[in-house]
């Protein structure tokens, strides 16, 4: 999936946003611990759409560093360098994977937790 292909769609009452349609994924909410973060790591077989849902989530994309607000859109590409963290207690990122999901398939390259 590619970024142009969220879809928001308009109604009377409102309206909607789409991020996938038919197909593969999977869906996770992440919970953060203050100033913890994920490995920065990569995978081969998945693309992920990071939304954070509260304040305080920070997301390295590439070496990028992106400051966030709650329902941010941060695409994170196949292959792509990326990891997340929290500034503030128990920060929640929702994460939507596309393509095929495989704990295995993570590449790690730093890691707080002694596990590269």
């Amino acid at each position: 999936m590619a970024e142009s292909e969220t879809l928001h769609v308009e109604r009377p009452w409102g309206g909607f946003r789409r991020f996938i349609l038919n197909k593969k994924c999977t869906v996770k909410i992440h919970t953060v611990k203050e100033n913890q973060s994920c490995s920065l790591q990569s995978h081969k077989n998945r693309s992920e759409l990071f939304i954070p849902l509260d304040k305080g989530i920070v997301v390295e994309r590439d070496g990028e560093i992106i400051e966030t607000k709650p329902y941010d859109e941060i695409y994170i590409p196949a292959g792509s360098k990326h990891s997340f963290s929290s500034r503030l207690k128990d920060a929640r990122i929702l994460e939507i994977c596309f393509g095929e999901f495989d704990e295995d398939d993570i590449v790690r390259y730093e890691d707080m937790y002694g596990r590269v």
